[in-house]
């Protein structure tokens, strides 16, 4: 293990341009947001008796069953965290698996009437809270920070 040398020996940071040091207080801004949106999420997702990680994976299917590492590309999660919540979501059937007619060896995870149901009383409470967040800041505003969002990550995944 290598030593560290005293703080007054560190080498100063390089300079940042204006687009970095904004970059950076967008990141700091987004991790904090992240934070109070997995907090809202708890009490919203809680309406519906499930966690925001069962929320997030039942919304990954309820237009059409797709595969776990299809789930996971769409939700920006990991196949191993789709794959343990599907697991959980079948067990407590909210979910299902079906054949997969494209892959044999890939299940399809497919949402069941009671995670329909179960997404109907997450909606219920959902609206009313983003209706007031939302009219709090503004739809254009919204948009707005939406479309520099899709910019920065699609500039990441260059």
């Amino acid at each position: 293990m290598s030593t560290i040398p005293p703080r007054d020996a560190w080498p100063p940071p390089p300079k940042h341009t204006a687009e970095g040091a904004a970059l950076t207080r967008l990141v700091v801004t987004t991790l904090r947001l992240h934070a109070a949106f997995m907090e809202a999420a708890q009490d919203l997702a809680a309406e519906g008796d499930l966690t925001p990680a069962w929320w997030q994976v039942l919304g990954g299917v309820l237009d059409a069953p797709r595969p776990v590492a299809e789930i996971a590309r769409r939700m920006g999660m990991t196949r191993q965290g789709v794959q343990r919540v599907a697991d959980l979501l079948v067990e407590r059937g909210l979910a299902e698996y079906r054949p997969n007619p494209a892959h044999r060896r890939s299940k399809l995870v497919a949402c069941t009437e009671p995670g329909y149901g179960a997404i109907r009383q997450v909606t219920i409470a959902k609206h009313p809270w983003s209706d007031r967040i939302g009219a709090a800041v503004g739809a254009r505003e919204l948009e707005r920070a939406s479309g520099v969002m899709e910019r920065v990550i699609a500039a990441l995944e260059r």
